[in-house]
């Protein structure tokens, strides 16, 4: 049984869990911090880029007066690879509500020469803060019981690109988007899900940066295969989640000149629209 499963029956709690092992820095300097990739949120060969986003969203969190994400862009310079990496942040400006800083994840390439991996800009505050009036047109994604959707584990053979972050994921898809998995593509550039961790720890806006790009590319559904690598991502944190499961919506309108964008709406158990993002990834045609 995996590790992840096995921790399942005793159900992870914030800031206790594999993520928040996985995702720990460790302070060796003011504005620097040390962490180890870890390989099991790797894509094939690559870390995912929701991961690092938490990563780096962490580092941040003890850099910065104020604890929560509401705002943060990330450019993915070069591929992660597991292993130790490097995050180096400075704080930009602090003001009373808000603070924003920027940050960036170094590691070492073969040659021992020193490579940016991705480099971020936040702005954090306390969603605990926030006042409680909703005016919203958007409405949740219809998305079939959790029983009757579908993951990895339910199809006869590992999926064509499994990766070891299935494992750390409880991520069960609207059969409507699944065509691809049967190579029967829709066409359509959706993808939905049920999502949570394994190990059954609830999200926090933290795991929300890592919700936001696990779900598998919509480009699948377009009748593309292979790494979808992200170019931007952009992620806002709205809200605290409920506990429960979380619903994820990424769709796609436009792939033109090998690039697409990705808008993703991430919904709670209390029907709250709680992070949204967008981000433009790299496709290969043909």
């Amino acid at each position: 049984m995996p590790e992840a499963a096995s921790a399942a029956a005793t159900r992870a709690t914030i800031g206790d869990s594999e993520f928040d092992r996985d995702t720990a820095v460790t302070r060796r300097a003011p504005g620097v911090y040390d962490i180890d990739l870890s390989a099991g949120w790797t894509i094939i060969n690559a870390v995912n880029g929701g991961y690092l986003l938490a990563v780096l969203g962490r580092a941040l969190g003890d850099a910065l007066p104020h604890p929560d994400p509401f705002t943060i862009s990330a450019h993915y310079l070069t591929a992660s690879r597991p292993g130790p990496a490097v995050v180096r942040t400075e704080a930009v400006r602090t003001g009373r509500t808000l603070s924003t800083g920027q940050a960036s994840l170094f590691q070492y390439d073969d040659e021992g020469n020193e490579v940016e991996r991705i480099r971020v800009l936040a702005s954090y505050g306390d969603l605990d803060t926030l006042p409680d009036d909703v005016r919203t047109s958007a409405k949740p994604p219809a998305i079939p019981p959790l029983d009757q959707c579908f993951g990895p584990e339910d199809g006869p053979a590992p999926v064509e690109g499994s990766s070891a972050i299935a494992d750390r994921l409880m991520l069960k898809l609207d059969p409507v988007t699944l065509g691809w998995a049967l190579g029967q593509p829709s066409g359509r550039g959706e993808m939905r899900a049920w999502f949570g961790l394994a190990d059954g720890r609830d999200a926090d806006p933290l795991s929300m940066l890592l919700a936001v790009d696990a779900l598998p590319p919509t480009a699948f559904e377009l009748g593309l295969k292979g790494w979808v690598p992200t170019v931007e991502l952009t992620a806002h944190v709205r809200c605290r989640p409920a506990p429960g499961p979380l619903r994820v919506s990424i769709a796609t309108r436009n792939l033109a000149g090998g690039f697409l964008e990705e808008d993703a709406e991430v919904w709670d158990s209390a029907d709250r629209l709680v992070a949204q993002s967008r981000q433009l990834a790299r496709v290969r045609l043909g």
